[in-house]
């Protein structure tokens, strides 16, 4: 019988899984449930060593023999720094060494009860991964401990061998054996490199071929790759490919870039036939988070996620593969390795995607983005502010030249004009710049820099306020609130345009803002740089977006 805590479960499900055998006992209370799971199942072989000195550098001759990993499990407090000399010899010596300790719950640390003290990274420097396991209540508490305690098993020998370390806080009742077999759990696995010589990798190919419904999402690239033509016409038709304006041009042919709207609005029987078997990702941050939700709520068989750090990002919380190596190179690797056979998903994306209509809409800041990108210039690249103006881009067209920038590796709104002023001091295209009124008063002291240069355009959207906020589902707000939600203001960025040397132009109506959109995207560099104040009425522009995606549901539910 195991323990009925589920993290105790998925930390011994996962050493089995891992094949990591050889586990060092060491005497307690707190870790009794731990050892008596261990001593439970046949798999491993248990050793007992009273001093925790001694057992941390038996371990660390456990796991010299053969090179495979050895475990130390010890109770809770200055038991666990009887083993800090084991684990630096076995980080200098890189040696796979893993240490189990139980602790205590954290709300007890320093309130004088016994051999309690702050347990969770105190091997700082001297461990290659550090991990503190949650308690598990809900559904998502048993992913992130199943994560963590993967992420730490695929550090042991991650480039270069050395110690990790697995910190377990149990509450009382410590004794309740009940659980009469381990789980079945979800075991990520990592391949450094992938030679395609190499018969380890076959089963990889063999799982590849076995899909049928395999999906590309390629998150933020910061850069154009251009596949040769006869890999990319091989790698193309095999799968359905996701990516946003923030992506770039990185596939080998057409993306399906309308995906948000087409998880908004297809029924939900044929959404069904849209659920991807295989999802392999490669790139940064997606902003959609219709994708993160559809691909949660159901999640793909396999997801790989491929990457020259080899580190675990499992966003859609399927993860079951990391490959790390170079995405280009893994997936010119493959094309010739995937079996020609009839493949219908591909095509049932991309026949959604041309039912996707764009926005007509009336003056507002959907249109005057529109507007901008429908007329960019071929070789310019273009910087999208967070909040609205990302999600607002994404439901046009422009061309695949034109560069797509964004401040999307933590998404906050501050430095977003700074980082693209920056950019465009060091550029020689037009740069054009989508900001909303609260991102650009933040920062607008990137204005405020010698460095401004006169391939500088920026369109600033000014509602009176954080338009966003206002379009999050099921978030009411009072009037009494609306003020410090969203922040309302007065604010027009004229007068410091005006003192920064910028050419002004405003909008407030469609037929304003289609005068100054025509000298706004000259494709010729401007004498000076040009600020263009978009002013519109924010409770029109929320409306708007609902009507647009209302109309969009409709029709698409009446095909």
């Amino acid at each position: 019988m195991f323990s009925s805590n589920k993290n105790i479960l998925q930390l011994v499900a996962l050493f089995k899984a891992h094949d990591i055998k050889n586990i060092v006992l060491c005497p307690g209370s707190r870790n009794s449930p731990l050892i008596q799971s261990f001593l439970n199942e046949p798999f491993f072989t248990c050793h007992s060593v009273t001093d925790e000195r001694s057992a941390g550098f038996f371990a660390v001759g456990l796991a010299l023999h053969g090179g495979r990993p050895a475990a130390v499990c010890c109770t809770s407090g200055t038991a666990l720094l009887n083993i800090f000399p084991a684990v630096a010899e076995a980080f200098y010596q890189q040696v796979p060494l893993i240490v189990i300790s139980a602790d205590r719950p954290a709300a007890w640390i320093g309130q004088m009860d016994g051999q309690t003290l702050p347990q969770n990274g105190v091997f700082k420097e001297m461990i290659k991964k550090s991990v503190n396991l949650p308690k598990i209540h809900i559904e998502e508490d048993e992913w992130y401990c199943n994560r963590l305690i993967n992420e730490a098993l695929l550090e042991l020998n991650h480039r270069g061998k050395g110690p990790v370390h697995i910190n377990i806080p149990l509450s009382e009742p410590l004794f309740d054996l009940s659980v009469p077999t381990l789980p079945e759990v979800r075991v990520i696995t990592r391949y450094q490199g992938l030679n395609v010589y190499d018969r380890n990798y076959d089963d990889l190919i063999k799982r590849l071929n076995s899909y049928s419904r395999r999906m590309i999402v390629v998150g933020q690239m910061t850069l154009i790759y251009l596949f040769e033509k006869k890999i990319g016409k091989q790698l193309y038709k095999h799968f359905a490919w996701l990516t946003e304006h923030l992506s770039n041009r990185v596939i080998p042919g057409m993306a399906v870039k309308n995906f948000d709207a087409i998880l908004y609005a297809l029924p939900e029987e044929q959404l069904k036939k849209l659920h991807p078997e295989l999802v392999i990702t490669y790139g940064g941050h997606v902003v959609s988070k219709r994708l993160k939700k559809y691909l949660r709520e159901n999640p793909p068989k396999e997801h790989w996620h491929v990457s020259a750090d080899g580190e675990v990002a499992d966003l859609y919380g399927a993860m079951t593969t990391i490959i790390e190596m170079d995405p280009f190179e893994f997936l010119e690797k493959i094309a010739f390795l995937l079996e020609n056979k009839p493949n219908s998903y591909q095509q049932a994306w991309e026949n959604s995607s041309k039912m996707i209509f764009e926005p007509e809409l009336p003056y507002s800041e959907i249109s005057a983005i529109g507007k901008l990108l429908h007329a960019l210039p071929e070789n310019c690249t273009l910087h999208l502010g967070n909040s609205s103006p990302i999600r607002y881009a994404q439901l046009f067209t422009f061309p695949e030249t034109v560069e797509v920038c964004s401040n999307r590796g933590t998404a906050g709104i501050d430095g977003s004009l700074s980082t693209a002023v920056g950019y465009a001091s060091a550029s020689d295209k037009i740069n054009y710049v989508v900001i909303g009124d609260l991102s650009f008063f933040y920062d607008m002291n990137a204005l405020w820099n010698p460095h401004v240069r006169s391939n500088l355009r920026i369109l600033l959207l000014n509602n009176g306020g954080g338009e966003i906020f206002q379009a999050i589902p099921g978030f009411e707000m009072t009037e009494k609130t609306h003020r410090y939600v969203t922040a309302t203001h007065q604010t027009s960025a004229q007068g410091w345009a005006l003192e920064r040397g910028f050419r002004y132009l405003q909008a407030k109506d469609d037929e304003t803002l289609s005068a100054a959109m025509a000298e706004f995207t000259q494709p010729e560099e401007a004498p000076q740089p040009l600020l263009l104040e978009v002013f519109t009425d924010r409770a029109e522009d929320i409306r708007l977006y609902k009507s647009y995606y209302h109309q969009l549901k409709e029709q698409l539910h009446s095909k």
